[in-house]
């Protein structure tokens, strides 16, 4: 059995309205047009309109019974205050798509988008979309220059159908839009890694879609600060953000320098503050804030931290007058966050919080395959820098990826570790050739930078928990610190204060003996 068919839509007051009362059979009218269409009859219409407009509506009815008697036709008076006001229109129409009863087994029904404002045009789209409507939309236009007499008034009519699997061309193209975002949060680098390519998809989805926190772990030398910052450029690009990226490492951040690097501070509100400071979170207004190594922070700071999330104002240290910054954060951590939190080192609340959104970034051990497109990546990027033309000769790619993606390479530095071996072998490459030779001479370096791991001191010596945890804590330091003096200073901020001639490098030297450790074999 043939469907009927049923129209909804709502009463046009311009151009349903054209037309003096002697000539408007000769004009085109959306609704009494759709109702003239010879290939698409309709059984019903469902016609919307503003209670102080019901004359108008009755006089359509009266002409839609004439030229189209097959149609029945059934009013609806719905007040809306304004027209242009989205929440109201989209609430009275959810109303009206709510208490229909939709017979789909014995109808099929279309939506009307051609009349009423591009709000209301708007909000049948989204009710359609969503399916709150069972319908497909459809369109009306006048007739094409040079119709008859007969057809100007019954104009054109197409059905917009929703499905997108529908029209090849426009879904390719979303697809290829959508790769191309990828792309570019890998910076163009072809990913062979199944899961991190899943990843990135996921991310890219929820960078586009969120301007809520999100949270990346991983290992040093992942790529979370990298990631972070093409996640802002890509927002940027889609108009998304209209502020700047601001990137600090909590890690770098201690007492009164942290509070007022990250809230801004007013004049003396302690010594040494002789001038006002904005903070990097006012600085993130409308933009980014990206925090790496989060974990870091304090707890006063995490306090702090987490009502401008969520409020989006704080106070800067010192200040009883509260500013306001509305900023999307990307946090950055190589963590055990839930243990963090156990340990009570990292605000529970502001965990859920950030916690939102979390990717966890495998290291390169875990993405062998990506080594061979990451060395390709780190070279032309060497020579874009440098302003010069560097290659592998055959023979010494070969021998380096084959070590590279061997298991006895263990890449602790990850990414960042590869970087540095590539941009070292390139820099000494003779007319921009790396050859064997060189290749083995990195190889060797890098067998005995691994000689001494973070493993190693736990499974030679029986120490305690609380002794195993301070010791990862102090190598993690000493890896990502350009000095001994440097390291010793971050780890011993506090009791560095109560000594007149502190020694910080004699300090961290003395307390790397005790396990058998060298900084020159740190690094």
């Amino acid at each position: 059995m043939k469907k009927r068919r049923v129209v909804i839509g709502v009463l046009g007051t311009v151009l349903d309205r054209r037309g003096k009362r002697t000539n408007r059979f000769k004009k085109w009218r959306p609704t009494v047009g759709l109702c003239q269409q010879p290939d698409m009859p309709v059984d019903r219409l469902e016609l919307i309109h503003q209670p102080h407009d019901a004359g108008m509506c009755q006089q359509l009815i009266e002409d839609i019974n004439l030229l189209s008697p097959q149609t029945a036709v059934r009013s609806h008076a719905i007040a809306i205050s304004d027209p242009w006001d989205f929440e109201e229109v989209y609430a009275a129409f959810l109303d009206f798509a709510t208490h229909y009863d939709f017979d789909t087994e014995n109808e099929e029904y279309l939506v009307h988008i051609t009349t009423g404002t591009h709000v209301a045009q708007i909000c049948w789209f989204l009710l359609t979309e969503a399916r709150y409507l069972p319908a497909s939309l459809l369109q009306t236009g006048p007739a094409v220059r040079g119709a008859t007499e007969e057809a100007i008034p019954v104009g054109i009519c197409s059905v917009i159908d929703l499905d997108l699997s529908r029209y090849t061309t426009l879904t390719s193209r979303f697809q290829r839009e959508q790769q191309q975002s990828v792309s570019f949060l890998k910076a163009g680098i072809d990913t062979r890694n199944a899961t991190f390519n899943k990843l990135i998809d996921r991310i890219e989805r929820v960078a586009l879609r969120s301007g809520d926190p999100i949270l990346l772990t991983g290992p040093t030398g992942a790529g979370k600060s990298f990631l972070a910052r093409r996640i802002y450029e890509l927002r940027q690009s889609r108009h998304l953000v209209a502020g700047k990226l601001v990137a600090v490492n909590c890690a770098t951040l201690r007492g009164d320098n942290a509070m007022s690097t990250l809230f801004g501070h007013v004049k003396g509100a302690f010594t040494g503050a002789l001038t006002p400071r904005s903070g990097l979170l006012r600085e993130a207004d409308g933009g980014v804030l990206f925090l790496d190594e989060i974990a870091e922070l304090g707890l006063d700071e995490q306090a702090m931290l987490l009502k401008a999330i969520e409020e989006k104002t704080f106070f800067p240290f010192g200040s009883d007058k509260e500013v306001h910054s509305d900023f999307q954060l990307i946090a950055g951590t190589h963590r055990d966050m839930p243990q963090w939190v156990a340990e009570g080192r990292f605000r529970e609340d502001l965990y859920a919080r950030i916690n939102m959104w979390s990717f966890a970034l495998p290291g390169l051990a875990q993405r062998r395959e990506d080594i061979a497109p990451n060395v390709e990546f780190e070279l032309q990027r060497f020579s874009s820098s440098q302003q010069t033309q560097i290659r592998f000769d055959k023979e010494a790619r070969e021998r380096y990826l084959t070590f590279a993606c061997s298991a006895q390479s263990q890449w602790r530095g990850n990414f960042r570790e590869l970087g540095s071996s590539v941009a070292r072998m390139a820099t000494l490459a003779e007319q921009g050739r790396i050859t064997t030779d060189l290749v083995d001479e990195e190889i060797a370096l890098l067998k005995a930078s691994w000689q001494v791991t973070p493993s190693q001191p736990a499974l030679e010596m029986e120490i305690d928990l609380f002794d195993r945890r301070q010791l990862e804590t102090v190598l993690e330091v000493c890896r990502r610190s350009t000095s001994l003096s440097e390291a010793g200073r971050e780890l011993f901020a506090v009791s560095r204060q109560k000594k007149t001639n502190p020694n910080d490098a004699d300090r961290l030297r003395k307390y790397l003996a005790r396990f058998g450790m060298r900084w020159e074999n740190l690094k």
